[in-house]
């Protein structure tokens, strides 16, 4: 593989890109770093798909595992962070391997993009304003003073609504403008695995059983321990704010697992749209043999 190349394995969830990275990375001498945001968090295993220390076969993973459940989750910081090992790999002459759904996040790590200041006062009024309000007011508002903004943001997405005022506010610029541009800060190639939606809401459904049965009760149970229901971010990620409502009586067992797997559906499919936006993304189909992921990467490098 050329040297100082980074590689991109991106896209849906539950399409098996941990597992290829790994294949990859033996193939090409890589190594891998997370660019799942929910993977970043400590103890957050079954219920994030986590890959295990016996699945990595000895390839070095990186940013896995270095936030408690109590701390909040920033893009900035994962630049910062994602950077240093992209560079501190291709010093080694080895291959930085980037893997995760978190669309922000790699784009964050692979495009140019700055970070607009924040203003924890400010903040703390569109919280309150939330509250007494409601987030239809919010998202309303976006949409007044910024409609371009509001078409990328999820109405339901309080944190990135929330945001996206607070940088409007604090640059009197449109939110956008702050957002990363289609420009590689290093010679990238960005590969996603291609499935049938019918087929992955079956994998979905079946993964979903599988972290049921692999005790992802139990690891929330810890969790809430540890701080979980007041982590800002963790608090909410697929699966575990369902199995919350689970503990709290709110849902028997198998209306929890039927909630998980619908939000994690959607999930997937808000990963489908975002990365759908980026042209440099080269698709392959999930079952696609390892040389021929070697032969789109090395058809697609810069």
């Amino acid at each position: 593989m050329e040297a100082g190349l980074v590689i991109g394995l991106v896209g849906q969830t539950a399409t098996g890109k941990s597992d290829l990275a790994v294949r990859v990375a033996e193939a090409v001498d890589g190594e891998i770093i997370n660019a799942d945001a929910m993977q970043l968090y400590r103890g957050m295993n079954v219920g994030t798909a986590k890959i295990t220390p016996a699945e990595m076969r000895g390839i070095p993973h990186h940013l896995f595992d270095v936030l408690d459940v109590t701390e909040e989750a920033s893009v900035a910081v994962y630049q910062q962070h994602a950077r240093s090992r992209i560079d501190e790999i291709r010093a080694r002459g080895k291959t930085p391997i980037l893997v995760g759904g978190s669309g922000l996040y790699v784009r964050a790590a692979l495009d140019h993009m700055e970070f607009p200041p924040t203003d924890p006062q400010l903040r703390s009024e569109l919280y309150a304003r939330l509250e007494r309000d409601g987030l239809a007011a919010l998202y309303q508002e976006l949409q007044d003073r910024d409609p371009a903004a509001a078409a990328t943001i999820e109405p339901r997405n309080d944190r990135r609504i929330i945001r996206a005022l607070e940088v409007i506010a604090l640059t009197n610029r449109p939110f956008a403008a702050s957002l990363p541009t289609q420009e590689y800060v290093y010679p990238t190639v960005q590969l996603a695995l291609q499935i049938a939606q019918e087929e992955l809401d079956v994998r979905i459904r079946r993964r979903v059983e599988k972290m049921w049965q692999a005790g992802l009760v139990a690891e929330v149970q810890e969790l809430l321990t540890r701080g979980l229901a007041t982590g800002p971010t963790a608090s909410r990620a697929v699966g575990y704010a369902e199995t919350i409502r689970h503990l709290n009586g709110e849902f028997d067992a198998q209306a929890t697992q039927d909630l998980i797997a619908q939000s994690t559906r959607q999930l997937a499919r808000r990963q489908r749209r975002w990365f759908a936006r980026d042209e440099r993304v080269k698709y392959l189909p999930a079952t696609a043999p390892l040389p021929d992921v070697l032969r789109a990467l090395k058809a697609s490098r810069p």
